[in-house]
């Protein structure tokens, strides 16, 4: 049997390059080494992010994603917060720097963001954020729980009339003038194939995608229990978060925040640490994370990450924490550009996720990668 798209990958990307295309009625084939998705996608925070995104194309793939995963959950039936962002000043720059994004960037773009005075962050969560003085509030923010919202989304497309998906099955050789793909469950034929394989750069072409001098990023993540529970609908930055999302590059802020940084907290720049926090459905919180940046992802974990990671968490949300599950997070990092795509092929399109806001703009990513196939 002949598809008119073959994708190879489950995560994110690939599900979202699934799911365009088969809202256009094409035959589509889904292909996942392993049983379940277990890479990136499901690792994260489940944190489908507009404010942090850079102005221009990114910013829009963060609006029309945020559209996207109203659909899939309301198609494939997961738990979705949709209360937005809190991203807290925690000093006197911090502040500043927020007040500066609001009188640039988030009042003429469409960062959907409103700062926060002191009197509107003692009304939150029972004035639990009280020794804030500054917030913004981001109101496209929507928050999954990664590990079950993924599987969630895959039985559903494979559900589909026109898709079919196949587990447990490696690609191992795409043949870009044939259009044939050679894997451990046999040989299948498609018009095109999308490669979203993640972090994965030596089973398909490796030549191509070596010329790129790919870099995968590991960072550690928390879930935790707080011992004060209490109901978290939204995801939770503070301004350290600044330092890493290109909304905020170019403030003056910027630069003084880092040195800030550097002389208070060195070990947080050292580990290239900010603080993210989101809830799951069952009232626990994931707290992370740190960044380490290799060609090849070092099994053993560092301790004194997570021990800096907790203090700031317990720090923000003024009470203690229990750590009941850890692990490392994955993805694909330091690109010139934060999505590569190499086209060895009128048959083949390889998409590469170069930083970690796939969840927040794979969606329309996808969707826009089929539109240009069908144009």
């Amino acid at each position: 049997m002949k598809y008119d798209i073959a994708v190879v990958g489950a995560g994110i990307l690939g599900l979202s390059h699934a799911y365009a295309a088969a809202k256009k009625g094409l035959k589509v084939l889904l292909l996942e080494r392993n049983e379940t998705p277990i890479g990136a996608s499901i690792r994260n925070f489940g944190f489908a992010m507009v404010l942090g995104q850079a102005p221009g194309a990114m910013l829009n793939r963060g609006n029309r994603s945020h559209e996207i995963w109203q659909e899939l959950a309301q198609n494939a039936g997961f738990n979705v917060f949709q209360k937005g962002s809190l991203l807290f000043a925690r000093n006197e720059i911090e502040e500043s720097l927020l007040e500066s994004f609001m009188e640039g960037p988030g009042k003429d773009l469409p960062y959907s963001a409103s700062l926060l005075t002191e009197s509107d962050i003692k009304n939150l969560y029972h004035g639990r954020f009280s020794q804030f003085k500054r917030a913004l509030h981001g109101t496209k923010e929507q928050v999954v729980y990664s590990r079950e919202a993924i599987p969630a989304i895959l039985k559903w497309i494979s559900g589909l009339p026109n898709v079919t998906l196949k587990t447990n099955t490696l690609v191992y050789e795409v043949d870009e003038v044939q259009g044939r793909l050679r894997t451990t469950q046999g040989e299948f034929e498609a018009t095109h194939t999308f490669i979203c394989s993640g972090h994965d750069y030596q089973t398909l072409f490796a030549k191509e995608i070596s010329a790129l001098n790919p870099v995968v990023c590991r960072l550690q993540m928390l879930r935790v229990k707080p011992s004060e529970p209490f109901k978290l609908e939204h995801g939770i930055f503070t301004g350290l978060s600044c330092l890493h999302y290109d909304a905020f590059a170019g403030l003056p802020e910027i630069e003084p925040l880092h040195q800030l940084v550097l002389r208070e907290t060195p070990l947080l720049d050292q580990y290239k640490i900010h603080l993210l926090m989101t809830p799951t459905p069952y009232g626990e919180i994931i707290i992370g994370d740190s960044h380490d940046y290799h060609t090849t992802v070092m099994p053993f974990r560092n301790p004194e990450i997570d021990d800096l990671i907790v203090e700031l968490a317990e720090q923000t949300l003024g009470q203690t924490l229990e750590v009941v599950e850890r692990w490392q997070g994955v993805y694909g990092s330091k690109g010139e550009e934060p999505i590569s795509m190499l086209k060895p092929s009128d048959k083949v399109t390889i998409v590469l996720m170069r930083t970690g806001i796939g969840m927040s703009t794979g969606p329309a990513l996808g969707e826009e990668n089929i539109m240009a196939l069908l144009d």
